[in-house]
Parts: C-alpha cells; structure tokens; sequence
C-alpha cells in the first residue's frame, strides 16, 4: 500500500504533504528531524491521509495535494478538523 499524507506542526501550524510505504514509520522519521524540509519541528501529526495500490497513483496524487487546487481541496475535506483546532 502506498500512502499520501498531509502532517501538521503542532507548534506552527504549518502542513507538510509526502508519500510513504510505511506511514507509521515515515511519521517517527518525521518527528525525529529525519525529514527533509521538516527537520524544523519535532511535533508533526498525521491529520489527513490517503491509501493507494498502486505507487504512480499516490505519486500523482502527491503533487495535486501540493498544488493551489489541492490545498483548496484539502482545505474543504477536513474542514471540520480545521474549524474545530482554530
């Protein structure tokens, strides 16, 4: 299974979207500053997420989330999330 993921930084709310095989163990590399831009911050949490079957889809996937469009997207689907932690 492959994994598209958005983190939050709890301290700045700030969002970081990635891909992984292993979510569990992408979010300990996170928060252990073995990130690339995430190195900043220890404090991420996982806050959205998507499986897929097959790696060029979650790929794809990835760089429509980090685009104007997908962060509008992603912006209505955990709206609640967002409404509740602001």
């Amino acid at each position: 299974m492959y994994y598209v993921y958005v983190l939050e930084d709890i301290e700045k709310a700030s969002w970081y979207i990635g891909f992984s095989e292993n979510l569990k163990k992408r979010l300990e590399n996170h928060n252990a500053s073995k990130g690339c831009k995430t190195t900043r911050s220890r404090k991420w949490k996982i806050i959205y997420f998507e499986g897929y079957l097959d790696k060029k889809d979650a790929l794809g996937r990835e760089i429509f989330l980090k685009s104007g469009s997908g962060r509008s997207f992603l912006r209505r689907q955990i709206k609640n999330y967002l409404n509740k932690n602001s």
